[in-house]
C-alpha cells in the first residue's frame, strides 16, 4: 500500500555449533556425542540453530571429528590440526559457512583441502559428507553467507531458550557487533551468542596478525571479542549452563525427567534423534526448555 511503513527485515542467521575438544572433565569421551535426558547433546545444539525466530539458521555447521555423527543437510568442518580450541574452531566454521556450491570441498580430499581453517571430516560410516563445506542435500536459503552468526557450543542443552533474546537483541542493536548472554556472576558466556559475521572476520583476522605464530590456534575468545561492541543479555534462565562434568550431567537429569527410558551414563554412543534423519522437525515436547 503506497505510504505504509515498510517492515523491518527479519535478521537472518547461520549457525556454528563447537562440537570438538577433548572434554577431559568427562574422562576424554566424545561430548556432543553424551546422552542427556534421552537425547545426544549435538542433538540439543541442532534444536537451538534450528527453533529461532523466523525458521531458525538458514545454514548450520557442526565443527567435529568425523567420528561424531551429523545430520544430512548440516555442514561439518574440524580446525587444522584438530584441539586448536574454540577460536580455532570459529574461524573453521566460518570458513566452511563460506563455501557454497562449486567451492564446496568432497570428503575424500587431502587433509586440509577445505581451506584456510578446517579439514575434511568423513561421516562415521564413511558417508560423503562434507567436511569442509556443503553437503549435496543443503538447501540454500539466500545467497551466500547469512550476514549473522548463531555461535554455540554443544554442551548447553538450555540454549534453546536464548537463541529469541539474543535476535531481539541485536535486531535492535544498531552499530554493536552482537550479542552474548552474561550469567548471575556478571561473567560474559561467548559461546551462546550471536554476531555479525563481517566483525567476527576482522577481529580473527587481528587476532591472527599480533601473534607470533600468525594463527588464532589456542587463542582465548576472550581476546577475540575484545574489539568487538557487544549487547550484554542477562541470563536469567540459566540457559548458558553447560555440562563439563557428570556431574553437570546428573543435575540435568534431575531436573529435566529422561524421554524414554534412557539415562546419561559415561561413554555411552546413541543414534541421532528421528529428526536428524531428516525425517521432520524436532518433536516440541522434546525441545529444551520445552
Amino acid at each position: 500500500m503506497p505510504g505504509a511503513a515498510r517492515a523491518a527485515a527479519p535478521l537472518t542467521y547461520d549457525a556454528l555449533l563447537l562440537a570438538g575438544g577433548r572434554a577431559r572433565r568427562l574422562g576424554g569421551v566424545s561430548k556432543p556425542d553424551v546422552v542427556v535426558s534421552g537425547r545426544r547433546l549435538l542433538a540439543y545444539a541442532l534444536d537451538a540453530a534450528a527453533s529461532g525466530p523466523g525458521g531458525g539458521a538458514r545454514r548450520t555447521v557442526v565443527v567435529a571429528p568425523g567420528s561424531v555423527a551429523v545430520p544430512g543437510g548440516v555442514l561439518r568442518t574440524l580446525e587444522e590440526p584438530p584441539d586448536g580450541g574454540p577460536v580455532a574452531g570459529i574461524a573453521a566454521g566460518l570458513a566452511a559457512l563460506g563455501r557454497t556450491g562449486a567451492d564446496a570441498v568432497p570428503t575424500g580430499s587431502a587433509p586440509g583441502a577445505g581451506g584456510a581453517g578446517g579439514r575434511d571430516a568423513a561421516g562415521p560410516d564413511g558417508s560423503p559428507e562434507l567436511g569442509g563445506g556443503a553437503v549435496p542435500d543443503v538447501p540454500e536459503r539466500g545467497d551466500g553467507p547469512a550476514p549473522w552468526v548463531l555461535v554455540l557450543a554443544c554442551d548447553v542443552p538450555r540454549a534453546a531458550v536464548a537463541v529469541p533474546h539474543l535476535v531481539a537483541a541485536c535486531s535492535g542493536a544498531g552499530a554493536a557487533s552482537g550479542a552474548l548472554l552474561v550469567d548471575a556472576d556478571g561473567r560474559d558466556q561467548p559461546l551462546v551468542g550471536l554476531y555479525r559475521r563481517t566483525e567476527l572476520d576482522r577481529a580473527l583476522t587481528a587476532l591472527a596478525a599480533g601473534r607470533d605464530d600468525g594463527t588464532v590456534r589456542g587463542a582465548s575468545v576472550r581476546a577475540l571479542l575484545a574489539p568487538l561492541t557487544l549487547v550484554r543479555v542477562p541470563d536469567d534462565a540459566s540457559a548458558a549452563a553447560d555440562l563439563d562434568t557428570w556431574e553437570d550431567v546428573r543435575a540435568f537429569d534431575t531436573a529435566r525427567p529422561p524421554d524414554g527410558d534412557v539415562v546419561a551414563r559415561p561413554g555411552v554412543r546413541t543414534t541421532p534423534p528421528r529428526w536428524d534423519d531428516g525425517e521432520g522437525p524436532p518433536d516440541p515436547e522434546l525441545r529444551p526448555g520445552g
